[in-house]
This record gives structure tokens, C-alpha cells and sequence, in this order.
């Protein structure tokens, strides 16, 4: 099968998110970035904003990370969550859900050498006397979420980012793959799409290991110390993460479709979750491995396979070397497990309009300072920014309602099932759905977002003063950064069921830059020390985002009319289909695509009808006009939607926008003419033809006036 990269990918990882890669940009010198002058505050916005402390979200944040909080296993911090939101003037409670998940019991690694010798992984993390929480002694271990239980012994291959593309190419050099080991370098498509691809070419267990090469310029190489003494990644650092085939479906492997409670039937779960084992380990472990395969197989640089070759001193060869074999055990407990969803609740005067603000709370260590307890700071803090304006006599005219949800970690778990339970109420009445989940882990703003919240999200960015330098808003780091493109929505986050419901979303986060220090995503190293002396000393940076997605929440929930614009939703749409055209001619297919251009021509009339509406309504003060203007932009999203969802991949219902069947988050765009494109069946991407463009037309017909 052959792979395209489409342009309209190239905007999707600028928000970090716990199942997604980071994307490092060519940064703009700080003297050449634009000046945007500030835009003054409203008394309203004014009491949110300065609400905001460093001091208490460092607090906050402190809180999060001093206790495991693995997912269904700290009910306590879930009620302190609640509890924290019950002092602010939220209605809050706990919802419960019984999930699969499992839990590490023992694993190993080792590698006998063809001399005999034998080097045996520690599969740990170093303790740092510096960062306290690395020698909790109910520290979690190196695993990966929904393994496999297994032992395999084997000869085994580097299989790079573990791509399809990187299989067949390696087919193509004759390598051997049937019955070995893939060790694969973290990078590319998620995780558990590489274990998944080594199963599907024969081979009987993966390991996984970060490579210094994707870090950016904070490297040992470049001579800056790692972490704990300086701010390159230590070398001992581990990426844990979950192993779910993401881009099949989210939430609860065994309620596919339907929320997870005592009484529910379980599903066969083996189309999304592993039949082989997998360990993570660090870049150092990685290195003996590695330097094993040295002069066996067919060298890294020919190859010739981006991002195969990292930055440790290897070649980066395929192997297999005859006589080096792995030996691996991985041993997990499964059960079917509570997890909590913390809910608060503020109603407004409009019953019918909702907006949902969320952040998980579950990590895979104690800590999880950046990821997602930076995010779950900036959410009590909301909650205390929001109390403030509630003791003023303030009342939201559309209800708010805040989410932390648990065993997002494990593949979006509990907003999957809340989501599945509250289906009816949520396609009624809920306007937009906010993500915040890495607040902070680097100074480089970033959002992803459907095309008609781009103008609100960017035009509130100008409101907020950014830390970086003196006199610069959010919105000048912004479109330093990202050109004035907002991100595409894919998967990863917590976003997702909402999206894939027909509900307008966004994802916000501050990813580490080029030159930031390394952020160890899903180590025990993403501390609170990590945090507080390297991330994000005195918690600036959080307080900016948390006024960022504090202000945008507030005109969502307060603004008469419901602040969307269709304009650049039509122009993303026409970007799109340029972006489609581009993949079928770089084929031998011949497909006609008229249907869906004549669709985006018709959502274009409607889209332009609704906001000469909207403008009509404005200028006559006309309150019918209004409401029949809202209910329009609350709804559009839903006729996107297609019922049956994607090919072989049900969840996912979205004909605009889905994460790539071979990448678990990355975007694609138009995704059912796409993906059968790509993989040349013509016949089904005549078929996508006519359902993208039908869930065009009914977006069209919603809105049309």
C-alpha cells in the first residue's frame, strides 16, 4: 500500500496531546516577530483574568502530582477535584463507570549476544535525589497500557517508526520480519499502531524507546547536561502509553458503542487491543540493542526512510543479526475497574445551549506535571476565576459545565463512555466542547479547532498578554509559530467522541519549542520539579493559557450570539478538496469528484446566508432572528456526521476530518475518499464520494436560511 503525506496534515500536532507526537517548528527570531497591540479587557473579562494566580495554580498543580493517580485508582483526587469546583459555585458530582483496564505485574528484557554474554534491561527510570516523586516507593512501572501478556525469544529487527510504509520497505529489501522481535523508535503514528503493524507482519513482540534525535536542539550532543542538572532528557527516561489500535475506536475496548456500566454486556475486544507483547524502554537501554544490529541487515542511512536514523551512535541497520536474540516477558492483571468523571455544573438562562469544558485528570506516573495536571491546574482555577464573577450576580446565559475526566491515558476512556451515555442530551443542546490537556510543556502556543471557531479562538489570543517577551500578546507567539493556521483535529485527546458527535471542538495546549528544555512525556521525570525549575518556573505560562481558555469559554457561554464564523470553515472545506485532488493525481486512479465540489458550493451559499443572518439580527436587535441564528451554529456540525461511521471504523463518523487509519491521531481530511484512495480501492472511494458529500449537504441544509 502506498502512503501520500497531505499537505492538510501539516498543521495537525501544533497542540500537544497525551497520544500525539510534538512537532518542532523553525523558530522566527523573537526581534522579528509581530507587535499586536493588546485589546483592552471588559469589566467581565477583567475579573476572570486577573482571578488568575501563579502562586495557587502552582499549588494546584503541586497537588496533582504528589500521588499516583493512575487511571481507576484515586477516587480521592477525583472527589478533591469536585470538591475544589463545589467551592467556586459549580454543582458538582462523580460519574462513575466500570472499564476495562490492566495493570503491570512483572516484565523483563534481555539480549544474549552471539558470544553468549548476556545484557539484561533494568525497564526502569533512574531515582533522582533532586526530583522527589522518582523514588515514591509506589512509583508506577515502565508498561504499556492494555498489553498484551506474553513471553517471546527471538532474532530481532529495527523496524524504524513502525509505519506500514516502514514494513514494506524493509519487505523490499528482504528482510526478514516473520517470527522476530520489532524494535521500534517512538515518532510517527501512535504507538500502538506500530505494535499492531509488527502483528500484521509476522512478528511476535515489540519494543518501543524514545530517541534523543526527536528532541529538538536540547540535546547531551549539543552540550547541554540532561536532566536533573540541566535541561536535556535524561537518558534513562521512558515513554509509558497505551497500546489501543486508537484510529479503530476509542473508550472501553469491550462497550464498543455504548457506555460501560455494571449491567453491560462485554464486547470481544481483541480488533483493538494487542495479540503480542510490548515494553517501553529508555534510550539507553535502547543504545545496546541497537549497536547490536551495527553491520547486520541493510544500514540505516539506505534505507533512506524519514526519521529512521536518529541521533544515538548507531547505524541504525535493520538486523537481524544471526545469534543476537531478545528475550521478553510482559505479565499484566486485567480488570474491569471503576473510574470517576468529575462534573460541574453552573445552568444558564438558556437550557438548550451547552458548552462543555474538559482536561483529564489520570497519568501514567505519580506526576504528570505537564500532561495533564498543567491542564488540570488551569481548570480549578477556572472554576475559581468563574466563582468570582458568579459573587457579582453573574449568571452564564448558556450553561457550563467542567469535566475531569479519568483513563484518558488508557485511549480516552472516561469521556468516551460519558460521552456514549449522554449522547441525546449532549447532539440537543451542546454548542462546543474546549480541551485543555498538556497546559503547559513548552513556550510555544499552539490550537487545533473545526475551521468555524478559528476567528473567536485567535481574535481572544489578542486579549492575553504572553510571557516570552515584554508587550507581546498570545496571538503574536501564535503566528510566529503556526502562520496563522489553526490545527486540524484528528484524535488523541479527549475531543474526540465530541467531534465524531457532530459537536463543534477545540484543543489548546503550550508545547515545548525547538529550544525549550525536554519535556518527558509520560516519564516520571515530567515532575513537579521538571515543572517548577524548567518547564514553567513561576507558573506563567499556566496562568496565561488558563486565561487564554477562561476567556474564550466566557464569550462562548455569554455571548448572545454564539461567536462562530462560517467563512473559513467554506475555505478549509475548498483547502481540503484541493488537498484530495492532489492525492488522486499523484494515483493512476481516475476518480470523479464533482459531486462533493458542487456540496462545498452549496455549504458555501448556506454559510454565507447564515451570517448575512446573523449580521441581520445583530443590526435589528431582533431576538427571534437571534435564536434561530443560534440553534443554526449549534447544530451544523451534527449533519457532518455520517451514520455507520467509516469504513471499518464505526466510531468514527466525521467525513471532514479523522485520525489516519495508520497514525491513530494525525488528521486526515475527507477520510473515506482519502484513505480508499490511498489504498487503491476505487470503488469505495466513489462510494465516500457520495457520503462526504452528502454530510456536506446536510451541514448545508442546517444552516441554510
Amino acid at each position: 500500500m502506498l502512503l501520500y503525506i497531505l499537505p492538510s496534515l501539516l498543521f495537525a500536532t501544533l497542540v500537544s496531546a497525551c497520544v500525539r507526537d510534538h512537532a518542532f517548528h523553525r523558530l522566527r527570531s523573537l526581534a522579528k516577530r509581530q507587535s499586536t497591540p493588546l485589546v483592552p479587557l471588559t469589566s467581565d473579562e477583567a475579573i476572570l483574568a486577573n482571578s488568575f494566580d501563579n502562586n495557587t495554580l502552582s499549588d494546584w498543580n503541586y497537588y496533582y502530582t504528589h500521588g499516583a493517580h493512575l487511571a481507576g485508582t484515586n477516587r480521592t483526587m477525583a472527589q478533591w477535584t469536585a470538591d475544589r469546583w463545589s467551592e467556586n459555585g459549580f454543582q458538582a458530582r462523580l460519574d462513575e463507570y466500570l472499564a476495562y483496564l490492566n495493570y503491570p505485574v512483572s516484565h523483563s528484557l534481555s539480549l544474549t549476544y552471539p558470544n553468549g554474554s548476556v545484557f539484561k534491561a533494568s525497564l526502569e527510570e533512574a531515582i533522582l535525589m533532586e526530583d522527589e516523586t522518582t523514588s515514591y516507593p509506589n512509583r508506577i512501572p515502565t508498561f504499556n497500557g492494555y498489553s498484551f501478556t506474553g513471553n517471546a525469544t527471538a532474532e530481532y529487527v529495527y523496524v524504524g517508526r513502525g509505519q506500514v510504509v516502514d514494513f514494506e520497505a524493509l519487505v523490499r529489501f528482504n528482510v526478514s520480519l516473520e517470527g522476530k522481535i520489532a524494535l521500534a523508535k517512538y515518532g510517527g503514528p501512535f504507538r500502538g499502531l506500530k505494535v499492531k503493524n509488527a502483528a500484521l507482519y509476522g512478528m511476535i513482540g515489540c519494543i518501543l524507546f524514545t530517541d534523543p534525535g526527536d528532541d529538538g536542539n536540547i540535546t547531551v550532543a549539543n552540550g547541554y547536561a540532561a536532566y536533573p542538572d540541566g535541561p536535556a532528557r535524561n537518558p534513562t527516561s521512558v515513554q509509558r502509553g497505551s497500546v489501543q489500535f486508537l484510529s479503530t475506536y476509542p473508550g472501553d475496548p469491550t462497550t464498543p458503542g455504548y457506555h460501560s456500566k455494571p449491567e453491560s454486556p462485554r464486547a470481544d475486544k481483541s480488533s483493538v487491543v494487542p495479540s503480542i507483547p510490548s515494553l517501553p524502554i529508555s534510550y539507553a537501554e535502547a543504545i545496546p540493542l541497537l549497536r547490536a544490529l551495527d553491520g547486520s541487515g541493510i544500514p540505516g542511512l539506505q534505507v533512506n526512510r524519514t526519521n529512521w536514523v536518529g541521533a544515538l551512535n548507531v547505524t541504525y541497520s535493520t538486523g537481524p543479526a544471526p545469534g543476537a536474540v531478545l528475550s521478553m516477558s510482559n505479565v499484566m492483571r486485567d480488570e474491569i475497574a471503576p473510574i470517576w468523571d468529575a462534573v460541574g455544573i453552573i445552568n444558564g438562562t438558556n437550557q438548550d445551549e451547552v458548552l462543555i469544558i474538559g482536561n483529564h485528570r489520570d497519568a501514567w506516573i505519580i506526576g504528570g506535571a505537564a500532561d495533564p495536571n498543567s491542564g488540570s491546574a488551569v481548570m480549578v482555577e477556572l472554576s475559581r476565576a468563574f466563582g468570582k464573577l458568579l459573587a457579582t450576580g453573574w449568571k452564564p446565559r448558556r450553561t457550563i459545565v467542567l469535566c475531569s475526566w479519568d483513563a484518558e491515558e488508557y485511549g480516552l476512556v472516561g469521556s468516551t463512555e460519558w460521552v456514549e451515555e449522554h449522547i441525546g442530551w449532549l447532539t440537543e443542546s451542546t454548542i462546543a466542547y474546549l480541551n485543555i490537556d498538556v497546559g503547559v510543556s513548552g513556550r510555544t502556543p499552539g490550537v487545533s479547532s473545526t475551521p468555524e471557531l478559528k476567528t473567536i479562538s485567535t481574535n481572544i489570543m489578542k486579549k492575553i498578554v504572553w510571557p516570552t517577551m515584554p508587550n507581546e500578546t498570545l496571538f503574536d507567539a501564535w503566528m510566529a509559530e503556526s502562520d496563522g493556521k489553526v490545527g486540524i483535529l484528528g484524535s488523541g485527546s479527549d475531543y474526540t467522541s465530541f467531534l465524531h458527535s457532530g459537536i463543534s471542538s477545540l484543543d489548546m495546549g503550550s508545547d515545548q519549542g525547538a529550544d525549550d528544555p525536554v519535556y518527558h512525556y509520560h516519564s516520571n521525570y515530567d515532575s513537579y520539579h521538571w515543572m517548577a525549575t524548567y518547564g514553567d518556573p513561576g507558573y506563567h505560562y499556566h496562568a496565561a493559557m488558563g486565561q487564554y481558555l477562561t476567556l474564550l469559554a466566557y464569550h462562548l457561554a455569554n455571548d448572545e450570539i454564539i461567536p462562530y464564523d462560517l467563512i473559513p470553515y467554506t475555505t478549509a472545506l475548498r483547502t481540503y478538496y484541493d488537498d484530495l485532488r492532489a492525492t488522486i493525481n499523484s494515483t493512476s486512479q481516475s476518480l470523479d469528484t464533482s459531486e462533493l465540489q458542487t456540496a462545498i458550493s452549496h455549504f458555501e451559499t448556506s454559510a454565507n446566508e447564515v451570517m448575512a443572518l446573523m449580521n441581520q439580527a445583530v443590526s435589528t436587535n431582533d431576538t427571534v432572528l437571534k435564536h434561530v441564528v443560534n440553534g443554526k451554529f449549534r447544530d451544523f456540525q451534527r449533519g457532518f456526521t455520517s451514520a455507520g461511521g467509516l469504513p471499518d471504523r464505526e466510531f468514527y463518523k466525521h467525513v471532514v476530518n479523522a485520525p489516519g487509519i495508520d497514525t491513530g491521531y494525525a488528521p486526515t481530511t475527507f477520510p473515506g475518499v482519502t484513505e480508499a484512495v490511498v489504498a487503491g480501492n476505487v470503488d469505495r472511494a466513489r462510494e465516500w464520494v457520495g457520503r462526504t458529500s452528502l454530510g456536506i449537504r446536510r451541514a448545508a441544509d442546517i444552516l441554510k436560511t
